[in-house]
């Protein structure tokens, strides 16, 4: 590599840092179909999602549709093989506001090319209590496949099970709650052995003023700093130190 291209290489790699140091992803809402541009106090948000109201990337509107079972934020039907159980349910609505109104999802956002929305999360890890009570509280209710996300019968414009998908218990169909939470939204979960006080899941349920996940994004966003910085001056140093035994002036 000649001189140009060492210092091209130098220039990209100490520009990926700047760009991993720049983005501000600890307070941001994705770009998807019913989220607000920015995060801001919403202080009407309905029910199981009013603990987002001082800061939320959703508005009132979304969250009061967010707790029925047909609702025409995404005209998706929950009980497609029959009405969910209140124990079970209740997680999804949950679900639904973290995925709404959350600000500090940065860390696992990721672009997509999807009519309904430019950005999802990815591997979001979640703590185990969340997870295991989800999967304990519907692993009697039925679902009919695993990816609620793709595959379904639209014929008659609302989701419908797929021609030769059995109804089954959650049990059945999952057979753990690992495998619920990382497979149902197509991986958009991330199940964990963290728990909550570990300060390094996110949370589905909390409660009190403080959102505790946004102390959690910190942690992964400063995480992902340090390994990049890490990567980068790991690969910078042999490119400058052949340059410097080569005789090339860097500037």
């Amino acid at each position: 590599m000649d001189s140009r291209g060492v210092l091209r290489s130098v220039c990209v790699l100490l520009g990926l840092v700047c760009v991993a140091r720049g983005l501000d992803k600890l307070n941001m809402c994705m770009d998807a179909k019913h989220h607000k541009t920015e995060p801001g106090p919403e202080g009407a948000l309905y029910k199981q999602c009013s603990p987002w109201k001082s800061n939320a990337c959703c508005r009132a509107n979304t969250t009061e549709q967010g707790h029925e079972d047909n609702s025409y934020l995404y005209n998706f039907n929950w009980g497609h093989c029959g009405a969910l159980s209140e124990a079970c349910k209740k997680h999804f609505i949950q679900d639904t506001c973290l995925y709404e109104c959350s600000p500090h999802l940065g860390p696992w956002i990721q672009a997509v090319d999807q009519s309904w929305r430019k950005e999802r999360i990815l591997n979001v890890p979640l703590c185990q209590e969340d997870c295991d009570s989800w999967y304990q509280d519907c692993k009697h209710d039925f679902t009919c496949k695993q990816d609620w996300h793709t595959g379904w019968d639209w014929s008659s414009g609302k989701n419908e099970c797929p021609s030769g998908n059995k109804c089954r218990t959650f049990a059945e169909v999952f057979g753990s709650a690992k495998t619920m939470c990382e497979v149902i939204w197509s991986h958009s979960y991330r199940y964990t052995d963290l728990k909550k006080d570990s300060g390094r899941c996110m949370q589905l349920w909390f409660t009190g003023p403080v959102n505790p996940n946004k102390e959690v994004a910190r942690y992964y966003l400063n995480h992902a700093h340090q390994h990049t910085i890490t990567l980068a001056t790991s690969m910078l140093l042999p490119l400058l130190l052949s340059l410097v035994h080569s005789g090339i002036a860097l500037w």
